[in-house]
């Protein structure tokens, strides 16, 4: 039965994505293509990593599930590493993105908006990856993830609080960037520290 609801979640969240794919318009960068194969149906989504503007729908989609990894991941750095830096870091994480997800929570509830309830597949594998790391591999496959998912969920809120057309969601995205931008510039910091 769980396999079944994960499933519909899944298929439903592709669905919603892919059918407010046709509202985004896309700057010139790369491509990505994600390919989600279930025992009944391929769904095929195709995202633009670099200057992509989403529907409100999807953009809470988006954010909540990178809310939730950064969460899920957090804590896993605040347990798994041996980095004073990185434990505190993967605490603030837990804090702060576990704020910005409660209060994303409730706009969408207020607005009926259905938001997944569990990692995506890349993120799913990001945490299954790390979760088999130790010691300084670990740290630094970490502060890596970190990087990148900030960059990402930065550009998310700035393209977010810019182009949306929901003024709720415009002003949590607006409200979260800077929170972004300064767990971007501390996992930066930590990262150069490591070298």
């Amino acid at each position: 039965m769980k396999k079944l609801n994960l499933l519909l979640l899944t298929a439903a969240f592709a669905g919603t994505f892919q059918a407010c794919s046709s509202h985004k318009t896309a700057a010139n960068g790369d491509s990505t293509t994600t390919t989600t194969d279930t025992t009944k149906m391929t769904t095929t989504v195709k995202t633009d990593s670099s200057g992509m503007v989403l529907s409100d729908t999807a953009f809470a989609a988006k954010a909540a599930v990178g809310g939730m990894a950064e969460v899920a991941l957090g804590k896993m750095a605040a347990s798994k590493s041996s980095d004073s830096k990185i434990k505190d870091f993967g605490s603030m994480m837990v804090m702060d993105h576990g704020k910005a997800n409660s209060e994303l929570m409730t706009i969408a509830k207020s607005k009926n908006i259905v938001l997944p309830t569990g990692l995506d597949a890349e993120h799913q594998a990001k945490s299954d990856s790390l979760s088999k790391l130790s010691g300084k591999d670990f740290d630094m496959a970490y502060v890596n993830a970190m990087i990148e998912g900030h960059k990402k969920t930065l550009a998310l809120m700035q393209s977010e609080a810019t182009n949306g057309k929901d003024a709720d969601l415009k002003a949590f995205a607006a409200k979260t960037a800077p929170v972004v931008q300064s767990h971007l510039t501390k996992i930066q910091q930590i990262h150069d520290s490591m070298k």
